[in-house]
């Protein structure tokens, strides 16, 4: 096998490696969400114990990119490709630790729900989104099919909506669940919230890397 060749092989399966990352912190979420909605410490103990695998993830991608840059020296869009991928993995790294953080909170309170029963539709549909967007951005990744961006832009304008819309709930002089739920209701939205801000931003740096257009200035918009 030539160098080239082995270096090509090299970035993809740092490649491989991340769309298994956004499957993993899919899976997360996934169980995250569920251990939320039905109040099941096991489902909870689960997610919390398998980020570490998460964790390991990450650490291999590093080393391969950091052996990499040591031994090829590389410049232009390789190097893009390199850089890029660390800072995708340390996205998704914090995506399964957002997960992990609602499996936290889940746990916390248990054996009671830590959501209000009227707002539990609203965080099963948050969950739902967050699924959508972490799996459309593997397919980013995947594919380098950057037209998907779009998608992505409207799942996370969706999660905002989202957000914004328990912000008012918790702040209206209705609320009638107290303090202690109100922030329990703030912070985890604001968990589903920066789960897809983070989906978001590794979709711009796979934008970067096949434009070449620096991170600062990529639209998702259609």
């Amino acid at each position: 096998m030539s160098m080239r060749a082995a270096y090509d092989e090299a970035l993809s399966a740092v490649n491989q490696d991340l769309v298994q990352m956004t499957r993993s912190v899919g899976t997360a979420m996934n169980r995250a969400t569920q251990a939320l909605l039905d109040a099941d410490l096991s489902l909870a103990e689960a997610v919390i114990a398998n980020d570490a695998q998460i964790d390991l993830l990450t650490s291999g991608i590093e080393e391969r990119c950091f052996d990499l840059v040591a031994l090829q020296q590389p410049v232009a869009r390789d190097l893009r490709i390199i850089i890029g991928a660390l800072r995708i993995a340390a996205s998704l790294e914090r995506m399964g630790d957002l997960a992990e953080h609602i499996a936290k909170q889940a746990r916390m309170r248990y054996p009671k729900p830590a959501i209000p029963q009227e707002l539990r539709g609203t965080f099963a549909v948050m969950g739902g989104v967050a699924e959508a967007i972490v799996a459309k951005t593997g397919a980013v990744i995947a594919t380098n099919d950057v037209s998907l961006a779009a998608d992505i832009a409207r799942h996370d304008e969706e999660m905002d909506r989202l957000h914004r819309e328990l912000f008012t709930i918790v702040l209206s002089p209705t609320w009638s669940h107290g303090v202690e739920a109100a922030i329990d209701v703030t912070l985890l939205s604001r968990y589903y919230e920066r789960y897809a801000d983070h989906a978001v931003s590794v979709t711009k740096r796979v934008v970067t890397i096949v434009t070449g257009e620096p991170y600062v200035g990529v639209s998702l918009e259609g």
